[in-house]
Formats: C-alpha cells, structure tokens, sequence
C-alpha cells in the first residue's frame, strides 16, 4: 500500500503554498501532489519521502490532515494498459473512489487508488500480473 497523507484546505488565497512550506521547513519532500476543490474548501493528497513526519509538521502548523491507504500499481506505458487494469477492478465489484498518477522513469507510470475495499483490489490484480508498488 502507498501511504498518502489527505490535508484539509480552505480554498483562499496562498493556503497551497504554506502547506507545502510546513512540509519544506520539515525536510520533506514532496513527491505527488493532487488536489480536488470547491468554492470553500480543497482536499490536497499528497505523498512525501517520509509521509509520518510531514503530517506531524502539518498538524503542528494548525493543518487537518490524516494518512490514507491507496493501492498503488505500475502501468506499462501502451495504450489501453490503465483501461485493462481498471475493467479488471470493476469486473471484480472494486468501486474507485478516486486515482492519480505519479512520475516514474523507468518507462511506467505509477498510479495510486483510494478504493474501500483496498485488499481485494490487490489480491486481484496480484493474480492478474499486475505489479504493485
């Protein structure tokens, strides 16, 4: 499983940046980043080099943050390739509550998965080949 940390932002003016400045004044780095909002409020997901101490940081600073599970997999770079992985989840009744993906060099992306049932989800794509990371 990725361990992803969820930090609660209203969606004001310059709240992204002091955020990431905790995690830089902690001497984390930032390795993802997503962020989904509203007119009030954002969730950034975020996943660090070292994700228990940015989120010590960010709770310090004041930050409603928690660390989540995702399911994470390597996806060969063709055409199809996350299509055939997320058919496969669906055929096996894994809802995806949401997804992004990360950079990676070795010619894969990476992408990370929220779902309830975060077990299933690898033991089916265990079975199938499909690498987890």
């Amino acid at each position: 499983m990725i361990k992803q940390l969820a930090v609660f932002l209203e969606n004001r003016e310059g709240r992204v940046s002091e955020c990431c400045k905790t995690i830089k004044n902690a001497g984390v780095n930032l390795c993802s980043m997503s962020i989904a909002d509203t007119r009030e409020f954002g969730i950034l997901r975020i996943i660090t080099d070292n994700n228990e101490k940015a989120l010590v940081a960010l709770k310090s600073a004041g930050f409603v943050s928690s660390m989540v599970e995702l399911v994470g997999v390597e996806v060969p770079d063709t055409p199809g390739a996350l299509a055939d992985i997320l058919i496969m989840l669906y055929d096996a009744g894994i809802n995806i509550e949401y997804l992004y993906s990360f950079a990676n060099a070795n010619g894969h992306a990476q992408i990370g998965f929220k779902t309830a049932t975060p077990e299933k989800a690898e033991d089916v794509l265990k079975s199938a080949g499909v690498k987890i990371i």
